[in-house]
């Protein structure tokens, strides 16, 4: 009987930590630990959940307080998980109709620097054969592991850096304009690329992959950065794809912020969250690589590639550009053949 009534006391506390946790962090504040708690918002729920069950049968005369306790736990959190809940309405079709437009594969991956199975991730681009790929992570040693398969690209763009921000950006789409500015702050690069079809469809890329909210940091001016790239892009096309690893969950208040100043769509809103990290244990980590898409830019196809040795997995989709857009280089677009 003491076991029981220890364990019901231990289960009614840890469930009283979850709501504080919860309720923490819903307060408007850049301090870093409080944008952590993002990132334990499904795991909170399991936990909650299962705690819920062993107080049930445990805590008799506490029953209705292990309940109160898990309810609003749970409640909390998947208030803001809900749009990647299956039960929410999807942003974007999947797939989308895309008949007519001009399609182009991507990949986009956080190789781990210090991953040594580069043979692996050689493997993957060859087999993918994408259209459009972006690696961070990258130092150099990566960039010559990788210089077979780069090299049949018609354009790259490097950065490799040794503090585990490098990036590699590679298509075979034709380039009108791409930059890999770095942040002089964080040592952290971010694309900017301006990318056209055969039939004249043009569409801007971003690749992102920001430094992670960090206890006793403020994120304002991550955050500012962060929504500033999406927004702000070099030519203002309307046809938007953002792809990276983002440091951050896509229902955290920064990205949030990226996604309603940039007017993007999510195409795993209202299919679940697509989590990419860790690699061993994506079943109950979380989506930190992101994908969005604005106006004429469709997605055909979405998925999540397998472990080949990094804490990330590669995150691959087919993108269709609407050639009728406003955007499309109508002059391509009914030139004779």
């Amino acid at each position: 009987m003491r076991v029981r009534n220890v364990a019901s006391v231990i289960a009614v506390a840890l469930l009283a930590l979850l709501v504080v946790a919860a309720l923490v962090s819903l307060l408007d504040t850049n301090r870093g630990s409080v944008r952590m708690l993002d990132m334990l918002r499904e795991p909170s729920i399991y936990l909650a959940a299962g705690l819920a069950i062993v107080g049930i049968v445990l805590a008799r005369d506490r029953r209705w307080l292990v309940l109160g306790l898990a309810t609003l736990a749970i409640g909390i959190n998947l208030f803001r998980l809900w749009p990647y809940t299956v039960l929410a309405a999807p942003q974007v079709p999947l797939p989308d109709q895309v008949d007519g437009m001009s399609c182009a594969s991507v990949l986009s991956f956080n190789v781990l620097q210090d991953n040594a199975r580069h043979a692996d991730t050689a493997a993957l681009i060859e087999r993918v054969d994408p259209d459009i790929l972006l690696l961070m992570e990258t130092d150099r040693r990566w960039v010559e592991a990788l210089e077979p398969q780069l090299a049949s690209y018609g354009y790259r763009l490097e950065r490799p850096l040794d503090n585990t921000y490098g990036m590699v950006f590679a298509t075979r789409l034709e380039v009108d304009r791409a930059a890999m500015p770095i942040d002089d702050e964080a040592q952290t690069p971010t694309l900017y690329a301006t990318l056209r079809m055969g039939d004249g469809a043009r569409f801007e890329v971003i690749g992102l992959h920001p430094r992670p909210p960090l206890p006793g940091e403020s994120t304002a001016t991550r955050d500012k950065n962060i929504a500033r790239a999406g927004a702000l892009t070099p030519d203002g096309l309307s046809n938007v794809l953002a792809i990276g690893d983002f440091n951050d969950v896509p229902w955290s208040k920064t990205t949030s912020r990226f996604i309603r100043e940039g007017g993007y769509r999510d195409p795993r809103a209202g299919r679940g969250s697509f989590a990419t990290f860790p690699a061993d244990y994506a079943w109950i980590g979380w989506p930190l690589d992101q994908i969005f898409v604005k106006d004429g830019v469709k997605v055909d196809r979405l998925e999540i590639g397998p472990d080949i040795g990094s804490d990330h997995l590669p995150l691959i989709a087919r993108v269709c550009v609407d050639p009728a857009s406003r955007d499309a280089d109508t002059a391509r677009r009914f030139a004779p053949r």
